[in-house]
């Protein structure tokens, strides 16, 4: 149970730090984090994170359950 919450976590920070760093650069518009240098910086840390989590999510072993 706990790996497609993993997978689905992950996927949604991995999409927020997507968009984070799109606004941080500038190409999403519309938004106070807009051009921002600090959101350019925070984004693509935030997808590592996601994509982190979806590899352990999908990263093969035995699975619990309790």
């Amino acid at each position: 149970m706990r790996k497609p919450v993993f997978v689905t976590i992950g996927a949604l920070l991995a999409v927020m730090g997507l968009v984070f760093m799109f606004q941080g650069f500038g190409l999403i518009g519309g938004s106070a984090m807009t051009g921002s240098a600090v959101w350019a910086v925070v984004g693509p840390i935030i997808a590592l994170v996601g994509i982190a989590l979806i590899v352990v999510g999908l990263r093969g072993g035995p699975t619990s359950r309790e």
